[in-house]
């Protein structure tokens, strides 16, 4: 199974994640795709079995992932401030892989319906999506 994470910014999000991923699936292939270096390096420090940053990589990594995680502005662009192009954002969205979405209330996108929830909430909240997933 190709997990594909996905953050941007400073990596916090994607950084915990990853070593939530890692100690629970330690036989999934975990790739890591930072939009910028710092979110990149976070994650691959965090156990990502392959990293890379910037939008070819995360296109391409698109290509190969069953899973792809990340927050919700992964799939709009100019979101996290900027950091996700149109380019990435069509490449998330068109991927034929299953997506875990974090509802991150932040950067002028707010997920009506969706209460505002710790990281350590959204990370558990994506651990147990993930982990129906991964029993299909």
């Amino acid at each position: 199974m190709n997990i594909l994470v996905i953050d941007g910014q400073g990596g916090k999000l994607g950084c915990q994640m990853v070593k939530s991923i890692a100690e629970k699936y330690p036989d999934a292939k975990l790739m890591a795709v930072g939009t910028n270096s710092a979110a990149t390096v976070a994650m691959a420090k965090a156990g990502a079995h392959q990293a890379a940053t910037g939008e070819n990589p995360l296109i391409v990594a698109c290509r190969k992932a069953d899973i792809i995680i990340g927050p919700i502005g992964i799939v709009i662009a100019d979101s996290l401030f900027g950091e996700i192009t149109p380019a990435m954002a069509v490449a998330v969205a068109q991927a034929d892989a299953v997506r875990i979405l974090m509802p991150v209330n932040r950067c002028d996108n707010i997920v009506a319906g969706v209460p505002d929830l710790s990281l350590t909430a959204l990370i558990l909240d994506a651990m147990a999506k993930l982990e129906s997933v991964m029993q299909r």
